[in-house]
């Protein structure tokens, strides 16, 4: 029977105004340390983005979406954070901010699969 391993894993949500607290997921953010894993799976519904906040600039949610899937898979394009090890990547990433772009609090599990794991909870909780 495969071995089960600890992760780690936020929500990546869309606040149009953060002062409300109101928002939208787009993503899930996943790490985990056994088995070397640090991804995001990012899912826009822009007619439903639109709707609930039709002064929402999409390409600047988008640019910022696309930093965390960079700083995710990391490396020298992901800037000075992209150069941090796994952990302390997902640590930055999921650091309560008052933006547009957040990551929920952060929750633990226990996965066989950390691939498999994210896109499960990609289809419960962004989908």
């Amino acid at each position: 029977m495969p071995e089960k391993h600890l992760f780690e894993y936020a929500v990546i949500r869309v606040v149009p105004r953060v002062e409300r607290e109101e928002f939208i997921n787009v993503g899930v953010i996943l790490y985990c340390a056994k088995q070397s894993f640090l991804q995001t799976t990012i899912f826009i519904n822009e007619s439903k983005l639109l709707a609930f906040a039709s002064d929402i600039e999409i390409e600047f949610v988008k640019a910022n979406l696309n930093a965390i899937v960079n700083i995710c898979e990391g490396g020298d394009h992901a800037g000075p954070i992209g150069k941090l090890d796994n952990a302390s990547r997902f640590r930055w990433l999921t650091a309560t901010r008052s933006t547009v772009v957040q990551a929920s609090k952060v929750h633990p599990g226990f996965c066989k699969d950390a691939n498999e794991t994210l896109q499960k909870l990609t289809e419960q909780l962004v989908l």
